[in-house]
């Protein structure tokens, strides 16, 4: 079919008041230092804020108003497409209704803003600039291969933008987002399903609820017993808990997997007060956990890479993944690859934990994978499940960062790891909550494959209809 998509650079946009120019944040002497940070105000935008085409107002820092205004440019507005060029480069993302004028932008951000949307719809120019083609662009011109990525705005008036008539943008657009609606969606039934597993995790094995429910029903803290603060101060809010209207206590098939007493153990960090539930051991991850690292094949060697089909992962692939489950790698190797790594293929249900900069992402993977030297893996328990392995790093990762040496950056060693002491419950309790906590990251690895196979079909059409290859209606 006949196109009628016209590339235009950025600056004929501008020329032809399609936008107006584009700014990113203050550079120099008055871009907001972290001790001009304040509890509530301007929303203050930094790259790692621009998630999955949304800007995170909620978790982002604020400036004050006073400030904000001192500055000279970097003022987003609602409707304002987001795009960044600088260390973590080519996230986008649509400025959505705000509760103030304006956010303020940091140097790593630029943001566009249409002018006549009669010629260009924004999400088009969002969707445009997701584009595989633009994406691979934007990094090569800011430098791709090089460690710190930079495309200014000077280089930034040069990049193509290929506009059809603005009816196709619309149906463009109109499309795209119900793939978008879909994966936000999935997205947030899945941080549901996340906030319930650590919700589970953290009342049943770190604040021991179910223990002190039955503690409480037993008389256990009617004993003149020396108990620690934190296991009194525990108690006296279960008590506050158990006493609200609507109270729902747990079946007694549950709380029957757990005892209604503590007992004090030999490490004080432990439990409540080092005071755990009674007949629960106390163990450590050296002894519990089957713990492996990884390596990086060398990169200059075609043999190790060109055409490889095994899966290899790096801290890397978690550090957007929104979700704790890895379904594929950014880079796989070869077999030639995969035996100069001594840890070799890891099975699926190995559970991740990043070990350097940064300590602390983690997934349980769905697929074999090699891992580089950024990992801790955890392939194999003595008692416990990989589900427990999983939500127990995450509800003691402070405490695990807390252990990282390292001159130049935070790195925790296989040696360290191992010594962490643990608590290890009745193998009915484990498998119990293993099961539960199962179910939801089986539920979340399902929506987190349709959303990959949707973003995958998102970018094999778009420059399909950006070209006029494929119609919309088609």
């Amino acid at each position: 079919m006949v196109s009628n998509t016209i590339t235009y650079t950025v600056k004929d946009l501008i020329d032809l008041g399609i936008i107006e120019k584009p700014l990113d944040g203050n550079h120099g002497g008055i871009h907001p230092k972290s001790s001009d940070y304040v509890e509530d105000g301007i929303p203050f935008i930094m790259a790692s804020d621009l998630i999955n085409g949304h800007v995170d107002i909620k978790g982002c820092k604020f400036i004050s108003e006073e400030q904000a205004k001192s500055l000279r440019k970097g003022f987003a507005k609602e409707g304002d497409v987001l795009l960044s060029h600088k260390a973590t480069i080519g996230r986008t993302a649509v400025v959505g209704k705000l509760s103030t004028d304006f956010i303020v932008l940091t140097p790593q951000i630029t943001y566009y803003r249409v002018l006549d949307l009669t010629r260009l719809n924004p999400r088009y120019l969002k969707y445009y600039f997701d584009s595989e083609a633009f994406q691979a662009l934007f990094e090569q011109w800011a430098g791709g291969g090089s460690t710190r990525l930079y495309l200014g705005i000077t280089e930034q008036m040069k990049l193509p933008i290929e506009l059809p008539e603005i009816k196709i943008q619309n149906k463009i657009v109109d499309l795209v987002d119900s793939f978008d609606r879909k994966v936000t969606l999935n997205r947030q039934v899945n941080q549901t399903l996340e906030q319930m597993a650590q919700a589970l995790f953290k009342s049943w094995f770190v604040d021991f609820d179910p223990v002190v429910d039955n503690a409480l029903d037993a008389g256990f803290f009617e004993q003149e017993l020396d108990l620690p603060d934190e296991l009194l101060r525990r108690a006296e809010a279960r008590k506050a808990v158990r006493a609200q209207a609507g109270f729902n206590p747990l079946p007694a098939a549950t709380r029957q997997l757990f005892p209604a007493a503590f007992e004090p153990c030999d490490e004080p960090s432990l439990g409540l007060g080092g005071w755990v539930p009674k007949g629960w051991s106390v163990s450590t991850t050296g002894d519990e956990l089957t713990v492996k690292g990884g390596s990086t094949p060398s990169t200059t060697n075609p043999e190790f890479w060109e055409g490889g089909d095994i899966h290899w992962t790096s801290p890397k692939d978690l550090s957007g993944n929104p979700d704790k489950v890895l379904l594929t790698t950014e880079r796989k190797i070869t077999s030639a690859g995969l035996d100069k790594i001594t840890s070799g293929l890891l099975p699926p249900e190995t559970v991740l934990m990043s070990s350097r900069a940064p300590v602390g992402y983690l997934a349980i993977t769905k697929i074999p994978t090699a891992i580089n030297q950024g990992y801790i893996a955890v392939t194999n328990t003595k008692h416990l499940s990989q589900e427990f392995v999983l939500y127990w790093l995450d509800s003691n990762i402070d405490m695990i960062k807390s252990l990282s040496g390292g001159t130049t950056f935070a790195e925790i060693s296989k040696k360290t790891f191992r010594t962490i002491p643990i608590i290890v419950p009745t193998q009915k309790t484990i498998d119990w909550a293993s099961n539960i906590i199962r179910s939801n990251l089986d539920k979340i690895s399902a929506n987190a494959e349709e959303c990959r196979q949707l973003e995958k079909l998102r970018d094999y059409l778009l420059p399909k209809l950006i070209s006029g290859e494929l119609e919309v209606n088609s």
